[in-house]
């Protein structure tokens, strides 16, 4: 967890997707670096200190499963397992050149595993694979549903594997789908290389028969809001009893150096508490936007050409790829889909390329913190970062997505 007050502290059993592993045959071998309170999108912690990026360590390696996605980078595991509650897996999954898949809520146990916030379960955190290819995810999620992990964890959903869902049936079998791209949120403009890598999605998709089309985001603005106040509603006393033990200080900065000094905006203990009413009118407004969405999607019929709604969304990750040390406190591409809870997997397509990826000029700001992130763009700092984007379906539609991830990564490989 990150946290000094929990040296030493030893769980009496193993989580349940521990034992799930274990029963396949897999050979935990390793635990990787987590931030202080896993609610930040970098790695640093007062026990084990920082995890940069392995393409380049002035460049973080994202988080809060930062150690995960170097591990796997680095080609020290085949596979590994990280938790997602706004980003998670997503983030450095993108910014370390990894496939990671964010599942839906439900479908791999999380009983027994430790986090932040527990209790808090309008957003909840869901453990989801790191792998150096779809494949890799694949093996993951069969191998564990085929365990039957609903008779070991009360909130698992009781649904096998389904070659149903993986064969695409509900989407022309995979013949000709259609995607929709969503090339800003309205709020950040991405960097130069990240808009290139939609737009080799968009090209290898097209040459290899599918259609695509622009996605127009629906309220993203909205979400983040809703997403913040459920996190804050109770973080501030979360974060306080766990650390008060030892008097451990809370780190409230990502900046090398200012940890415990500056106090970053993103952190989510600065926003006011919530009371339990206030709280309930927070979640209403989360499942009437979840309708919403969902009617949103289902009306792109009329849009696709194929008689069906789009089959899936492709998005950033993130506004850039991997930033400085500090500069990382953005989940604004990745907290949406927590709280629609829809299943996303990241697949990596290139590298920062300073022959293509020139800075562009100023476009209109949509907000200073667009025009902060527009400023961050640096040819030489970014050179040879990762990049990558996810693939977004609908919720419970997750053997689909890494079915459809499949035929977006094979697209790509052969264009």
């Amino acid at each position: 967890m990150g946290y000094v007050s929990w040296v030493g502290r030893y769980a009496e059993r193993n989580a349940v997707l521990v034992d799930v592993l274990e029963a396949l045959g897999a050979v935990l071998f390793v635990k990787t670096n987590i931030p202080q309170t896993l609610m930040w999108p970098e790695t640093y912690n007062l026990v084990f200190g920082r995890t940069v990026n392995p393409s380049n360590r002035s460049l973080t390696c994202g988080g809060s499963s930062g150690g995960e996605g170097a591990l796997i980078a680095l080609k020290g595991s085949p596979l590994g397992v990280g938790s997602d509650v706004g980003g998670s897996i997503r983030i450095p999954s993108s910014f370390c050149g990894t496939y990671g898949f964010r599942p839906s809520t439900g479908r791999i146990p999380y009983a027994g595993a430790v986090n932040s916030l527990q209790g808090q379960d309008s957003i909840p955190s869901v453990l989801g694979p790191f792998s150096d290819s779809i494949h890799g995810i694949k093996v993951f999620f069969q191998g564990v549903l085929s365990q039957k992990p609903w008779l070991r964890d009360p909130l698992v959903i009781r649904k096998d594997w389904s070659e149903e869902q993986y064969n695409l049936i509900e989407h022309g079998r995979g013949k000709e789908l259609c995607f929709a791209i969503m090339w800003n949120d309205g709020l950040f403009v991405p960097h130069p290389p990240i808009i290139r890598g939609l737009g080799m999605a968009k090209n290898a998709l097209i040459k290899a028969g599918h259609k695509v089309i622009d996605w127009e985001p629906l309220d993203h603005k909205t979400m983040l809001d809703i997403g913040f106040s459920i996190f804050s509603a109770g973080a501030a006393e979360d974060f306080a009893a766990v650390s008060a033990d030892v008097g451990e200080p809370l780190i409230t900065s990502m900046v090398p150096g200012k940890e415990t000094i500056d106090i970053d905006p993103f952190l989510v203990v600065n926003k006011a508490p919530l009371s339990a009413y206030e709280l309930w009118q927070i979640q209403k407004k989360k499942l009437n936007l979840r309708q919403r969405y969902l009617e949103y999607w289902l009306a792109t019929a009329s849009k696709t050409g194929t008689g069906r709604p789009i089959d899936a969304i492709i998005a950033p990750v993130t506004p850039f790829t991997a930033v400085p040390h500090g500069k990382s406190p953005n989940i604004a591409y990745t907290m949406v889909w927590n709280v629609l809870d829809y299943p996303a997997l990241v697949i990596p397509v290139s590298r920062v390329d300073p022959t293509v990826d020139v800075k562009k000029p100023a476009h209109e700001f949509l907000s200073d913190s667009d025009k902060s992130v527009y400023e961050l763009y640096d040819l030489e700092t970014f050179k040879d970062a990762p990049i990558g984007f996810q693939v977004v379906g609908r919720t419970q539609e997750d053997e689909a997505v890494i079915a459809i991830a499949e035929i977006v990564d094979a697209a790509l490989k052969a264009f």
